[in-house]
């Protein structure tokens, strides 16, 4: 009896976008019931997410680099390949969550403006976080794709 080998699989589009909607949807509805004492987005927030999607995206350029086996870059180790993958997919979930978060405060301050005393105080930093969400998504999904193994030849399926 041979055992079911462990699969895993590239991080599912849907996946993320239904994230997304699920915390924008959660914080659009806590925000809207208890404005005041939820706390929006910081600046500190936005430039995490934004320095870690750069770093992922540094880490993509040179994970393809490796795998691509160019001229004076090390060979691959494949433990280290795996670390990037599990840092990739949790970073683009992650990216979503916040992102979704971000959307929801963002929308109620866009239509909420009309009612709110500062209107303009809240929305560089949730903007900025919004922004910086989509580029950790981004640079994950980029840094997964780049750990991928590339089909050899001999590998692909022939027409029978």
């Amino acid at each position: 009896m041979t055992q079911p080998q462990p699969v895993l699989r590239p991080t599912s589009p849907a996946t993320l976008v239904a994230a997304a909607l699920a915390s924008a949807s959660v914080s659009w509805v806590l925000i809207s019931s208890d404005y005041g004492s939820m706390p929006i987005p910081p600046w500190l927030l936005a430039g995490t997410l934004f320095v870690l999607g750069l770093t992922e995206m540094v880490l993509a350029r040179g994970a393809a680099a490796r795998i691509a086996r160019k001229p004076g870059r090390p060979p691959v180790e494949p433990l280290q390949m795996a670390r990037l993958v599990v840092l990739a997919k949790a970073s683009s979930v992650v990216g979503a969550l916040f992102g979704g978060y971000a959307v929801g405060v963002l929308i109620y301050l866009l239509l909420e403006r009309s009612r709110l005393i500062y209107p303009d105080r809240d929305l560089p930093e949730t903007i900025a976080t919004v922004v910086a969400a989509i580029v950790l998504v981004i640079a994950a999904l980029w840094l997964e794709h780049s750990c991928r193994v590339p089909k050899r030849p001999d590998d692909e399926e022939t027409p029978t």
